[in-house]
């Protein structure tokens, strides 16, 4: 992991400890990454309640609640599906049947094959709060790696810039 990453997660878990503030993870092409670097901050317990590697396209829809027909229609490359990819994180890391307040997921094409229609590199992130949901269309270039990464590391900026 490179120090940006480490450095951008710390202050997420910060900002979202500061707020009182628990985050749930659902990843699908950053399969791990992402929760991986919360995980590496010490003190991350206090903040990450946990996360879903929802790699295969029926799990989004098990697991996350993501719309069956959503990805039956538009498969699993879509700004709606990381939406609820988001959404569905706070419920399935809710403590006491209370959501976590913060979800954050990942899913798009890493390589080396298009998928769904989309091409290799194109990502989208989707962060959802009490106060807002976002979601963000990224085209990155390299191979599966650094598609990956730079997939994390957008995602950890769009997560810092929301709160």
């Amino acid at each position: 992991m490179t120090p940006d990453v480490s450095a951008d997660a710390s202050e997420v878990l910060a900002t979202l400890r500061s707020r009182g503030w628990r985050l749930g993870v659902a990843e699908s092409l950053t399969g791990g990454a992402l929760a991986s670097a919360f995980v590496s901050v010490p003190g991350a317990s206090d903040v990450l309640r946990g996360g879903i590697v929802a790699y295969a396209t029926d799990l989004k829809a098990s697991l996350l609640g993501v719309d069956a027909a959503l990805l039956r229609r538009a498969g699993a490359v879509h700004p709606e599906v990381a939406v609820q990819m988001a959404r569905g994180i706070r419920v399935a890391t809710a403590h006491d049947g209370v959501f976590a307040e913060v979800g954050i997921a990942t899913t798009g094409v890493a390589g080396p094959d298009p998928q769904d229609g989309a091409p290799v590199g194109r990502v989208y992130v989707a962060v959802v709060t009490p106060e807002r949901e976002a979601v963000t269309e990224l085209q990155l270039a390299g191979g599966r790696a650094a598609i990956r990464a730079e997939a994390v590391a957008a995602a950890l900026e769009m997560l810092r810039v929301s709160l």
